[in-house]
């Protein structure tokens, strides 16, 4: 288990690196397309991995060439929280539609993961050997983070369900 959540991370800071690249085109007011995906995040990745403007320039080419199959996607996992947004807020819950709606969330999520996924492999492939073993240990040290942040979170009184 704790392999495939490397794997995941990796993925998932890989499409972060990528798709930093070319988010500033993209409309603003939507966190993981211009917050954690904007220039900052690039800003960040080039400079810490290094980035050559050779590379930089490859990897918004990958993201320019996968953004219109990505775009979509987004716009359809917008559309799904608002449909269960006015679902809760109608005042008449309807569980079939509910599980419905879900399903179809499902539907996209799965997808945006494996375009976000063939784009990270990409443009991990734009890396040099010392910027893949370089990512690999940031990786390393931000899932250690996340897992110390989750054990203190379990072990806070405020987590101890009321019984």
């Amino acid at each position: 288990m704790k392999t495939k959540g490397k794997i995941l991370a990796t993925i998932l800071a890989i499409a972060l690196m990528g798709t930093a690249a070319v988010a500033q085109g993209m409309r603003p007011g939507h966190m993981h397309r211009d917050g954690m995906f904007g220039g900052e995040m690039l800003g960040f990745f080039s400079d810490y991995l290094d980035l050559t403007d050779a590379q930089q320039a490859q990897i918004k080419q990958i993201m320019a060439k996968e953004k219109p199959t990505i775009e979509p996607l987004w716009q359809q996992e917008h559309q799904s929280h608002e449909a269960m947004k006015q679902l809760i807020m109608n005042g008449n819950f309807d569980e079939a539609k509910a599980q419905s709606i879900a399903q179809q969330a499902a539907q996209v999520q799965t997808q945006l993961m494996v375009e976000h996924a063939r784009t990270a492999a990409q443009a991990y492939q734009v890396l040099t050997a010392d910027q893949k073993t370089k990512l690999a240990q940031f990786l390393a040290k931000r899932q250690q983070r996340f897992a110390e942040h989750m054990n203190e979170k379990m072990a806070s009184p405020e987590s101890t369900p009321n019984q």
